[in-house]
């Protein structure tokens, strides 16, 4: 089987779930006998047994509340294990782990070491309870009394600070004159180990029914050293030590020192206050003599600050970076080095926001925000490998599974200390932008079948005023966007058509043909109405809203389809004028501009409204507001998820580079360079790699795309082209030419489409 083969089966293995869904648990949830589920309990777990032939196979299969570290015979085996709680809010999520490649004859050892969060947090439920469920049916083990367990007594609590209450988790303390990690080695003596408690059955409340895994366990980039390191050993003379990290990455430091009992060493990192509160740092408690520590809690920013007493001898400094297990299989450049770091730092701004969900920032709240969302899953087809997917498909079930008794959909989700819903967010999740989107890029018609009722239910909540558009309704947070002069309830309005747009879609995908009928009707009607209430002649402006004219609500009106041609003009005219969307929002004014035909402009105002951080030579991912840190507009990190939509603008309308038909069976590739010479980007889609290259130079428009195998492209040429030749031969000139290379489909708003089969086309318009 080649590499491609391999690839694919890859993704749809983590698309559907990873193993098989079907588990018959007979393992127990064992604990410490001295566990009182406190916050920030750490516990450690082992299983000793013998193995007589070692097996092809050991698919193990691992639960607890909230992470794990596991070890087989002293090997690291997984780095921080489990998915934080829950699917919905009652269940747990459990990993597969295969143990084969680790085993030995006889004896053998298993190390776990779990940290429980003991608290709630956007992005957590706890269960109340720390434990540990372990099975393996290929050596008959489960978790039961004959484990040994103890508390691990070597972590302890922080002083305050403590992080926000956004973050379930705790600042890390580890003092070596209590502990150390010995345990997890063959041979080492168990001390104060007992027999494990057990405390249920595997899926018994409160962890309730174990749902597998649905993305894959993290890419461990391994210990490394830091870039600019170079003055190792030292004595401190009680100075920071301040390690610079070649970029803004999910890291847990580490370091080798020779110090004397008893002295705290603190470990931060620049984004310690990254979007204003604390969020996690870690402290080190010294025994006597060489020591070692890898502070297990990750942290984020673009340096690790070791503050490090007066008299330690500073060996050596590293950090693990671990992320996400996806590949930056994307790329872009253009003839402009602007938008090349606007790529460049649109991709490292979503991969850090990517773990066990998609994150708004990695700093204050690690939380999943669904505006965020559908941004950032938009970004990760055009930037990363296909397996970044399943976190997009986590995420979608999430959202619905999360769904509340009257229909309310709200995020962020897991969540245990909020619900309350934004409107305008969740109508922009299971629209057209969201979830079909979602399926767009990946044909994964089973997901769209999951989510479709949760989809109907929520919008049976919004009905229709008199007038044709909705009924005023602010939801738990009336919110639009960051920033002044935010048109509400014409963002709603539109955000809704936009959802009805996507669930008119699904409907016809699962065919439920009434439900597209009745969709159908409901969007023409409601786009009649929007533009007979709202329009009043110069802009898009809801009755009662008295601020500035919102570029927000002209732009989002455009892309939802809601806004004839004949009003372009007007509002390219207000596009220039009006600026207050936020980053979030930017990339709706900007993929508005392009699809009304001003890609030049498009270019310019992304250019001006991104240059701050784009050109900011000290980080390398972009801010939540248009200014820097915690000065920057809204208070907000200097790393947010939203702020990316520029990377998208790049692939899908510098480049043209869209699936106009579901997994990529059919390309369309329809460029608009603006005042570019050339644009290229390229990618492995869940059809194969796609890749295309355009330039305009001295009156030639030349464009080269490859289309992978078991795909169809529909190639744009400008129709300015007198003749167009495709792969040295005439294709057309002033009219389609007969060839065996292209079929002519249709001249329309300024191109000429041109389909072709897989291969490589190099197209020449003059």
């Amino acid at each position: 089987m080649n590499y491609k083969s391999l690839f694919l089966l890859a993704v749809l293995f983590f698309l559907n779930g990873g193993f098989g869904s079907a588990q018959n648990w007979t393992a127990q949830r064992i604990t410490d006998v001295e566990n009182q589920n406190l916050a920030n309990t750490w516990i450690d777990f082992v299983k000793e047994f013998e193995v007589e032939e070692l097996p092809i196979e050991a698919v193990a299969s691992i639960a607890c509340d909230s992470k794990y570290w596991m070890w087989i015979n002293g090997k690291l085996v997984v780095f921080e294990g489990q998915l934080k709680r829950g699917p919905n809010p009652k269940d747990t999520y459990y990993d597969q782990v295969e143990l084969a490649p680790f085993l030995q004859k006889g004896k053998n050892k298993i190390a776990i070491l779990v940290w429980y969060f003991g608290k709630e947090g956007f992005s957590h439920k706890s269960s109340g309870q720390a434990g540990l469920v372990f099975q393996c049916k290929a050596l008959d083990i489960i978790s039961d009394q004959s484990w040994k367990s103890r508390l691990d007594r070597g972590f302890e609590n922080t002083a305050a600070p403590h992080p926000n209450y956004r973050l379930p988790e705790s600042n890390v303390r580890f003092n070596a004159q209590l502990g150390n990690f010995n345990w997890v080695n063959p041979n080492e003596e168990l001390v104060g180990f007992n027999p494990a408690k057990v405390v249920g059955s595997a899926e018994s409340a409160p962890w309730n029914q174990l749902v597998k895994r649905p993305v894959p366990q993290w890419k461990d980039y391994g210990l490394k050293r830091y870039p600019e390191i170079s003055s190792l050993p030292f004595e401190s003379k009680g100075d920071t030590l301040v390690c610079l990290l070649p970029y803004n990455a999910q890291v847990t430091p580490y370091f080798k020192i020779s110090a004397e009992a008893g002295k705290l060493i603190d470990i931060r990192t620049d984004h310690y206050r990254g979007g204003g509160p604390e969020n996690v740092r870690a402290e080190y408690i010294t025994t006597n003599g060489v020591q070692e520590y890898e502070s297990l809690g990750w942290m984020n920013g673009h340096e690790v600050r070791y503050y490090f007493p007066e008299g330690i001898t500073v060996l050596d400094v590293k950090f693990r970076e671990t992320g996400f297990q996806s590949g930056f299989t994307g790329s872009f450049s253009c003839s402009d080095p602007f938008f090349n770091r606007l790529w460049e730092k649109a991709v490292r701004t979503l991969y850090v926001t990517m773990r066990d969900t998609y994150m708004d920032c990695p700093d204050r709240e690690r939380a999943q925000w669904w505006g965020d969302v559908v941004n950032e899953s938009g970004e990760a087809f055009y930037a990363l490998s296909p397996e970044a997917a399943s976190l997009t498909r986590k995420g979608m079930l999430e959202l619905v599974w999360w769904q509340k008794e009257n229909g309310v959909l709200f995020s962020p989700v897991p969540a245990g200390n909020w619900d309350r819903e934004l409107p305008g967010q969740m109508l922009a999740s299971i629209g057209y932008f969201g979830f079909w989107n979602y399926y767009q890029n990946t044909g994964d018609q089973e997901t769209i079948e999951q989510v479709y009722d949760g989809v109907k239910r929520y919008l049976d909540i919004w009905e229709i005023a008199d007038k044709g558009i909705l009924k005023v309704r602010e939801g738990d947070w009336y919110w639009g966007d960051w920033g002044t002069n935010v048109d509400r309830q014409t963002l709603f309005n539109t955000w809704y058509y936009l959802a009805l747009k996507g669930f008119r879609n699904m409907s016809e995908l699962l065919g439920k043909f009434e439900e597209v009928t009745q969709t159908e009707q409901k969007m023409q009607q409601f786009k009649t109405a929007f533009n007979r209430v709202i329009w009043n002649g110069q802009e898009y402006r809801f009755p009662g809203y008295e601020e500035e004219t919102d570029d927000r609500a002209q732009a989002l009106a455009v892309v939802a389809g809601l806004v004839d041609p004949d009003k372009f003009a007007r509002i390219y005219e207000l596009l220039q004028s009006q600026k207050y969307a936020s980053p979030y929002m930017e990339k709706y004014v900007i993929e508005a501009l392009f699809q009304m035909g001003y890609a030049e402009y498009g270019l310019e105002r992304l250019k001006e409204r991104f240059s701050l951080m784009v050109n900011d030579p000290k980080s390398s991912t972009l801010y939540e507001g248009w200014g820097t840190g915690v000065d920057g507009f809204g208070g907000g990190s200097a790393n947010h998820a939203w702020s990316g939509g520029g990377l998208t603008i790049m692939a899908q309308y510098v480049c043209g580079v869209f699936p106009v038909e579901p997994a990529w069976k059919t390309i369309q590739i329809k460029p608009q360079l603006g005042n570019l010479q050339f644009a290229q980007t390229a990618n492995e889609t869940i059809a194969g790699e796609v890749k295309v290259r355009v330039a305009q130079i001295s009156g030639e428009f030349r464009l080269e795309a490859g289309i992978p195998g078991g795909s169809k492209g529909i190639i744009c040429i400008p129709d300015s082209c007198q003749s167009v030749a495709l792969n040295n031969k005439t294709i057309w000139k002033r009219k389609p030419r007969a060839n065996s290379y292209a079929h002519f489909v249709k001249r329309e708003n300024g191109y000429l489409y041109f389909e072709v089969q897989n291969g490589a086309w190099h197209f020449v318009g003059k």
